[in-house]
């Protein structure tokens, strides 16, 4: 079985897709794959499909929407197959199980990468992490989940997932700007923080860039809007280490050359107390 979860629902048996069409039984597929060999409880189940209106039939609906999974499933391995569609799809004391490793689920291989990722970046083998990281990133197919109705739990899962997503975008532009590609960067990042219009790190990244890109107006004019934005519309003034590098642009300070800055740090801490 290989199931996605990093853009649409995903989940083929012999590539035959084993997602049903109807919203409920897709948010239980959903969830149960991001635990995989780990038993849902129930109460868990019933809170993502029905919230806080939960019907008096919420077991029986429950079980039949497990009967339907499990129907999907054992016409996709089909009468040969080693196991039962039961076996896959476990009922266990209190709750259900999807039997399946870890590695088949795409969520469970992204997170390993980044990982990997992270591990390189902070040994200082920028190289090795940024590759790692864009392997990561590759694996997403667009929002997590763009085709399921979401519940209170699978909300979360999401939201998680989404902030994973932008930290590695962050880490990955740090590797990459240690490895002195900020030209490169800037029409990408110039469309993050249009996107983050209030996100720090981002804009520090972008600034950092164009600095050393020879665009020194440029970057504190990032700066500027950044903190009339947050003014405006926060009442807060930019964070202390984002004023330090801003101070740091206008001082020239040659810690910000690519150079001389240091190693195994993201963008954000240069200038960090």
């Amino acid at each position: 079985m290989q199931i996605q979860v990093l853009g649409p629902l995903s989940a083929d048996v012999n590539g035959v897709s084993i997602v049903p069409t109807a919203g409920k039984p897709r948010q239980i597929l959903a969830l149960l794959s991001f635990y995989p060999s780990r038993v849902v409880p129930v109460p868990t189940l019933m809170e993502e499909i029905w919230g806080s209106n939960m019907p008096r039939s919420a077991m029986t609906t429950l079980q039949t929407y497990i009967l339907q999974l499990r129907r999907r499933l054992g016409t996709a391995m089909g009468p040969d197959a080693p196991g039962s569609a039961k076996e896959i799809l476990a009922t266990r004391h209190g709750g259900y199980l999807l039997q399946v490793p870890p590695e088949c689920v795409d969520v469970h291989l992204y997170e390993q990468r980044v990982a990997a990722g992270q591990a390189s970046f902070e040994e200082g083998n920028d190289e090795r992490a940024a590759a790692q990281f864009r392997d990561a990133l590759a694996m997403w197919e667009g929002t997590a989940l763009v085709d399921v109705s979401t519940g209170p739990i699978l909300e979360i899962e999401v939201m998680r997932l989404e902030e994973s997503r932008l930290v590695t975008v962050e880490r990955r532009i740090d590797a990459d700007l240690r490895l002195g590609r900020h030209t490169e960067l800037i029409a990408e990042l110039t469309d993050l923080i249009a996107r983050h219009p209030q996100h720090e790190g981002l804009h520090s990244q972008a600034m950092v860039a164009l600095y050393r890109s020879g665009r020194q107006a440029t970057a504190l004019d990032v700066y500027r809007r950044l903190r009339l934005r947050l003014v405006e519309e926060l009442g807060v003034e930019p964070s202390p280490q984002l004023q330090r590098l801003h101070q740091a642009m206008l001082a020239v300070d040659p810690a910000l050359d690519v150079s001389s800055g240091p190693r195994r740090s993201s963008t954000f801490n240069l200038y960090a107390a």
